[in-house]
This record gives C-alpha cells, sequence and structure tokens, in this order.
C-alpha cells in the first residue's frame, strides 16, 4: 500500500509537471489579441512571443540532457518547476513588448531544462514493464492542458488581463515543487561520472547517433511530429472554408481531441506493457495513415470530423507512450537524459518544419496533398520502427 500511494504521488507530480509545463505552449496563441490590445504590440511581432518559448525549450533541452545523466533528474525537476514558476510571475511585471519578450525567453529556458525529465524519471524509477502505463498517465496532462489550459487561459484573460493565466500556472508550478521536493527520491540509478562542458555533450548525442537504432529512432520521432503538424496545423482553415463552421466549433473539435487523449492515453500505455510496444505504434501508425490519405473523402459534413479527429487522437496517445517507453530503454541511465531530451529538439524540429511547409503545400495541392505527404511520412515511421527499433523484454528492470 505504501508503494502504490509512493508512486501515486510520483506520477500526480510529474503528470501536473507536464500539464502546466505543456500548457504554456498552447495558452498564449488565443490569448494574442488580449495582449496586443493591453501592450499595444503590432501583429507582426506578436508571433515571436510564441517562437522565443518554443525555440528556448528546445535549445535549453538539448543542454540540460547530458547535465540532468550526470547530476540526477530529481534535481532537475527541482530546477525547472522553481524556474518555472519564477518566470511565470514574472508575467505580472510586463509592460511593453520587450519585457513581455524576455519572461516569455526565460519561461522557455525552464521549459527547456523541464523537457524530458519527467519521461527520463520514469525511466529511471519504473521497471520497463510499467513504463507505458506511466507514460501513459504523465503523457495525458499535455491533453488535459489543451482541456483546460486553452480556455482557463482564454477566460481568465479576457476577465483579468493577460496577465492572470501565467500567474495561476505560477501557483501550480509552486506546488509541484513542493511535492517534488517532499515526495519525489533520486532514483537508484548510476549517473554519468564523467565531466560535463560543451564538447563533451556534443560527443555524447555524436557518439549516440553512430549506432543504427538511435538514428531510426530520432528520424522516426521527426516523421511522427512532420506528419501531425503538416495535416493538423491546416485542418481548422479546410474545415471553416469547406463546412463554414465557427472559432468556437473548432475549439470545440479540439476539446473532443483532448478527451480522447485523456481516457486513452492510461489504458494504450498500460496495454503497451503487456502486448509489447512495437506492435501498438507500427498498429497506430497504419490506422493514423488511412485516416489521412481518407480524410477529405470521409469528412462530408463538419460533424463527422468529431468522431475522426477523436480517433486520431486515440492513435496519437497509443503511439506516443508506448514509443516514448521504448525510447527509455535503449541506453542506460547515464545516457538517458540525453537521448530523451534530444528526441525533444528532433521532435521540436519536426513539427516547426511540418508547420513551415504546410502552408504552401496547402496553397498548391488542397488540403487533401496535406493529408497524403501526412499519410506517408507516418508510414515511413512505422517501416523505421518495424525495421530498425528493438523491442526489448517486458521482463526487464532498471
Amino acid at each position: 500500500m505504501l508503494k502504490k500511494n509512493k508512486d501515486f504521488l510520483i506520477l500526480f507530480s510529474l503528470w501536473l509537471l507536464v500539464f502546466a509545463a505543456s500548457s504554456q505552449i498552447m495558452i498564449i496563441s488565443p490569448i494574442l489579441p488580449r495582449i496586443g490590445e493591453q501592450l499595444h504590440i503590432d501583429e507582426t511581432l506578436q508571433g515571436t512571443l510564441v517562437s522565443a518559448y518554443a525555440i528556448l525549450v528546445g535549445l535549453m533541452a538539448l543542454v540540460m540532457g547530458p547535465i540532468s545523466d550526470k547530476i540526477g533528474r530529481r534535481r532537475i525537476l527541482l530546477y525547472g518547476s522553481a524556474g518555472m514558476a519564477i518566470a511565470l510571475s514574472l508575467h505580472g511585471l510586463a509592460f511593453d513588448y520587450y519585457s513581455l519578450l524576455l519572461v516569455r525567453s526565460l519561461a522557455g529556458v525552464a521549459g527547456g531544462v523541464l523537457s524530458g525529465a519527467a519521461v527520463s524519471y520514469v525511466g529511471d524509477y519504473f521497471p520497463y514493464d510499467k513504463r507505458g502505463w506511466a507514460n501513459g498517465w504523465i503523457m495525458s496532462g499535455i491533453a488535459m492542458g489543451q482541456i483546460v489550459g486553452i480556455p482557463l487561459g482564454t477566460v481568465l484573460a479576457a476577465q483579468l488581463g493577460f496577465q492572470a493565466p501565467f500567474l495561476v500556472f505560477a501557483v501550480i508550478m509552486a506546488l509541484d515543487f513542493f511535492i517534488v521536493l517532499k515526495y519525489l527520491p533520486q532514483p537508484n540509478v548510476e549517473l554519468d561520472k564523467n565531466r560535463i562542458t560543451v564538447v563533451s555533450a556534443l560527443k555524447k548525442y555524436a557518439e549516440m547517433l553512430t549506432h543504427t537504432e538511435i538514428i531510426a529512432a530520432s528520424i522516426s520521432y521527426l516523421t511522427m511530429f512532420l506528419s501531425v503538424s503538416i495535416f493538423i496545423v491546416f485542418l481548422p482553415t479546410w474545415l471553416e472554408k469547406t463546412f463554414s463552421v465557427s472559432g468556437n466549433q473548432i475549439a470545440s473539435l479540439f476539446l473532443v481531441g483532448g478527451i480522447a487523449n485523456v481516457l486513452t492515453g492510461p489504458i494504450v500505455g498500460k496495454l503497451s506493457d503487456r502486448l509489447g510496444r512495437k506492435r501498438l505504434i507500427i498498429t497506430s501508425c497504419l490506422g493514423f495513415s488511412v485516416i489521412l490519405f481518407s480524410s477529405t473523402l470521409i469528412i462530408t459534413h463538419f460533424w463527422v470530423a468529431y468522431p475522426v479527429f477523436f480517433l486520431i487522437m486515440v492513435l496519437v496517445a497509443m503511439r506516443i507512450s508506448p514509443f516514448q517507453a521504448l525510447l527509455t530503454a535503449m541506453v542506460d541511465a547515464r545516457q538517458r537524459g540525453a537521448l530523451m531530451s534530444l528526441m525533444i529538439g528532433i521532435g521540436q524540429v519536426g513539427f516547426g518544419l511540418g508547420s513551415a511547409i504546410a502552408g504552401p503545400v496547402y496553397l498548391f495541392g488542397g488540403f487533401s496533398l496535406n493529408s497524403i505527404i501526412g499519410g506517408i511520412m507516418i508510414l515511413a515511421m512505422a517501416f523505421l520502427v518495424w525495421k530498425y527499433l528493438p523491442e526489448p523484454q517486458l521482463t526487464e528492470t532498471t
């Protein structure tokens, strides 16, 4: 019973961290108009408030991965949650574009410190045959951010000013800091004893990328995010133009998708502990490709988009948690933080690249071309996982 209670507190603290940190990516987009009005920021500059956070997350993730392998995941979680709480609190002091850009950048630094730490902690603390279950619960925090974070941020910003949602999440991150401080132990794994420098960190990444399975995993992670972004980014635009729906209807669609992810994430994570990771990942990729190839044919009315998007998010959950659990077993604890940070950086590149090419593809060939390219990308991921990624025995422990 004590072990179950301890595991619950660990999962809750990591879930709360993922919920609050992931919400920072999504929460700012719907309130950009309020920010522009209150701080008199031109529309041409508002997008940089989003990109500044994302860029710093990616850069700091690569820096902190090797450091977490040396000093331990618990300390990284403490530093990151404290830093995020402080950075979000400073949003209350922002008075113009430059001051807000600065605090968004600081939040990005803190987000980069945290990136990969939760999944790496799961790999350090839980045996391999429970990591799918644990990752499923933790990653549902991202979907909860989609369900709660966006509406909460929009309402608070409209009623109390754009600073309000950031201050609420600052309190949540402060709470998480104290939970980590009191209840999370440093897992009993061997830490990297080598001296960490820029050169040694780069050598660590370079050494990992000499292994075929790591290269395949990296390309798989890239194509996974590429396929999602090239499809998702212009899905609302296509739906609005095709069916003349409102922004509120589009928001309700993403709400349904978030609920699907929350409900199915823990279930498919636990299922992958029993059936194996690769089987679920490949099944998800094949199912997702079928939906992408046929999306413009089967969505003949807007109401059809609800069950289709629900299924899409089920398949996303079916892929991401098992894949992350699989990654944690590809290296030992001394390299786990670096590997997860590398994957997060690659994922950011994949999502950004997909978002960048989605527009030209949409203008050239319409949304059906976006869907076809996304389907091809996800089939490439399925092939790489099937051909090159090893499936560890589920009885393995750390």
